[in-house]
């Protein structure tokens, strides 16, 4: 932005800021907050906040301290009363205007009931109505031209691929979730974390999926379409048989090359994905036995309630 639009910026952004920089300081419990740094290497992006009454439509246009914005899409602010906002930079150094807007939500009952989400690496949501994501793999799509851009030295160029990559994934994650709110009643997701799995070789194709995005927009979709949002364990999801409950799916690090496999106790054929998102949903409705008047596997920890004998072969109950 330049420097002489700065100059014009209100009283009104002045103390917004300051408001902002004692929320963080109280926050952090510091006296003395390094915070929005505006100089070196790892410098803030710019950030301009505003009060509704200083940002003023003019003809097509918006003004705000002296200068007119034009705006995208404009027809979606005809009638519209904003709220405080800002201007915003990216990582690229292009400035965007943020207005919150008041939206009624609708809300209608679903025409069906309950799903169960397995995150994964090939696809990225697996449903436990066969329904599958495909992962995108965002990042080495544009892998070759990021290279190239770097290895000239384009750095604005590289930033914009960076900003390509992600968009992509945030549009299919929204397309995704979008579809999964407006068609379940009831969401269930395994609780998969990112945070282990980084700090494996598998770091590139977990960070690419893009998992916790991935709740972050079912929970806030959910609770706008007064829809029930839940995150459950789904430990044993993918060894344990959706029909029968028998603990005897492919395990270790071998059994991850197993796509599909049949029970050994109820022949039942299975996907090892589907079978996993199926468990999820079964998990979240009730943890009772499904064979009949034993104890359930899902109550006991597998430590103590059974040990395996090999990859591949039904789970033997431990002794009382």
């Amino acid at each position: 932005m330049p420097r002489s639009t700065l100059a014009r910026i209100g009283s009104a952004t002045i103390q917004s800021v300051c408001t902002h920089y004692a929320q963080k300081r109280q926050a952090a419990g510091r006296v003395k907050l390094r915070w929005r740094v505006s100089r070196g290497a790892r410098r803030s992006l710019g950030w301009v906040p505003f009060k509704a009454a200083s940002l003023k439509r003019k003809g097509a246009c918006l003004r705000f301290a002296g200068k007119c914005f034009r705006v995208f899409e404009r027809e979606r602010l005809d009638g519209v009363k904003w709220q405080a906002g800002c201007f915003a930079q990216d990582a690229v150094g292009d400035w965007w205007l943020c207005l919150p807007v008041k939206l009624e939500a609708e809300q209608n009952i679903a025409p069906q009931e309950a799903v169960g989400i397995d995150p994964g690496l090939k696809y990225i949501a697996v449903a436990s109505d066969g329904e599958r994501l495909q992962a995108g793999r965002w990042t080495q799509k544009y892998a070759q031209k990021l290279a190239s851009a770097q290895g000239r030295g384009h750095k604005r160029q590289a930033k914009r691929i960076h900003r390509k990559a992600a968009r992509c994934r945030v549009d299919a994650l929204h397309k995704v979730s979008r579809t999964m709110v407006d068609r379940y009643q009831r969401i269930i997701v395994g609780d998969v974390s990112s945070l282990k799995l980084v700090k494996t070789r598998m770091a590139a194709s977990v960070l690419d999926s893009g998992w916790g995005m991935l709740k972050r927009f079912l929970e806030y979709k959910s609770q706008q379409a007064a829809r029930s949002f839940e995150v459950i364990s789904e430990r044993n999801t993918r060894v344990t048989c959706s029909a029968c409950g028998a603990l005897s799916g492919p395990r270790g690090v071998n059994g991850l090359i197993v796509r599909s496999w049949i029970c050994s106790g109820c022949g039942e054929s299975h996907d090892r994905d589907v079978n996993a998102a199926r468990n999820i949903l079964i998990g979240s409705r009730c943890r009772t036995s499904v064979r009949g008047n034993e104890s359930s596997p899902w109550l006991i920890p597998p430590r103590s309630a059974y040990r395996v004998r090999e990859a591949g072969i039904e789970s033997v109950r431990a002794a009382a």
